[in-house]
């Protein structure tokens, strides 16, 4: 769902996000940088932090170490880093679910998706893919619509998290069928993705990476892709358009942030060397093997980008009513 006329939006009001220039004396990095993550191990995000940042470290020669901060929903590496020295060895590694979702969901957060933060660079996007218990007795998506309106209140989903994009598409897919199911949110993706193996938990809308393997090893069916277009790792899942539902497309993206009033220099160079890896063939390679794609945007790109996402989720959210629990 990322859509060029989205990125236009809002770019003079957020023009202003990018942090103010100011002299950086010193050489960076000197000392390792912390990549704070709000999900646990296992997920999308914690895979794109660990792929970007052991690229980062082989390339600028010092230790980008991946930090997995739980909780809140997202809200407590989001205000970690926030509250940080704005020295560029703190930043977040962004999921948009939480980046441009949680404004919506919580009314009174102690940090601002723009304000609080100098954008640095987008790293990838991830569609999403509706997969099942392989004890589930359904083959397609549209066998699953048709189970879920069979057994209406019966299905239940999992989520890395009220309000998170994948609690966003089970209602969605829910609407769409017209059949109630029970959400189960879960600290992360790893978690749910546990149970959804031992069978305790039906089903997950959530990015590849998390994904990947367990559908190729069995333990897990996939049944659609939420994007226009299929992917390479896996080739013989349709997409939702496929499958009869073509209104219904999910999209995720990972993103760098640094505190607010880190120098812009310093921004630069280090985007400038994201934007490096991410046209590396071999970060791309496992990039598509994940099932996510490298997806680069600049500071000023995506200082624009992240406006035109809060308004959409915003008013995604307020449509499907999804509330924070």
């Amino acid at each position: 769902m990322i859509e060029g006329t989205r990125r236009g939006l809002l770019a003079l009001g957020i023009a202003g996000a990018a942090a103010p220039a100011r002299a950086q004396a010193v050489r960076y990095p000197e000392r390792s940088v912390s990549i704070v993550v709000p999900a646990a191990p296992g997920g999308g995000g914690d895979f794109t932090a660990r792929l970007l940042g052991d690229a980062l470290t082989r390339s600028l020669g010092q230790a980008f170490v991946v930090e997995n901060r739980v909780g809140g929903g997202g809200n407590v590496a989001a205000m970690a880093v926030a509250r940080a020295a704005p020295d560029g060895y703190t930043l977040l590694l962004a999921y948009s679910g939480t980046h441009v979702g949680n404004p919506a969901l919580f009314p009174n957060l102690s940090w601002d998706p723009v304000r609080s933060f100098a954008p640095v660079a987008l790293v990838l996007r991830a569609p999403h893919v509706v997969v099942v218990k392989k004890g589930l007795p359904v083959q397609s998506l549209a066998e699953l619509a048709d189970y879920a309106r069979r057994n209406p209140g019966r299905l239940n989903y999992a989520s890395s998290g009220a309000g998170t994009i994948q609690h966003i598409g089970g209602e969605q897919f829910a609407r769409s069928v017209g059949a109630p199911m029970v959400h189960v949110p879960y600290r992360g993706a790893g978690p749910a993705m546990n149970d959804l193996v031992a069978g305790s938990i039906d089903l997950m809308i959530t990015t590849p990476p998390a994904v990947v393997g367990l559908v190729r090893d069995g333990s897990i069916r996939a049944l659609a892709i939420t994007s226009q277009s299929r992917h390479p790792m896996l080739p013989d899942v349709p997409t939702t358009a496929e499958a009869g539902f073509p209104a219904f497309e999910l999209e995720a993206w990972f993103g760098i942030y640094a505190p607010a009033g880190t120098p812009q220099n310093l921004v630069e160079k280090l985007s400038a060397e994201i934007r490096r890896i991410t046209e590396m063939p071999e970060f791309r390679r496992r990039c598509e093997e994940s099932g996510t794609y490298a997806a680069y945007m600049n500071p000023t790109e995506l200082a624009a980008f992240t406006g035109s996402e809060l308004v959409y989720w915003s008013d995604l959210i307020h449509r499907l009513g999804i509330r924070a629990e």
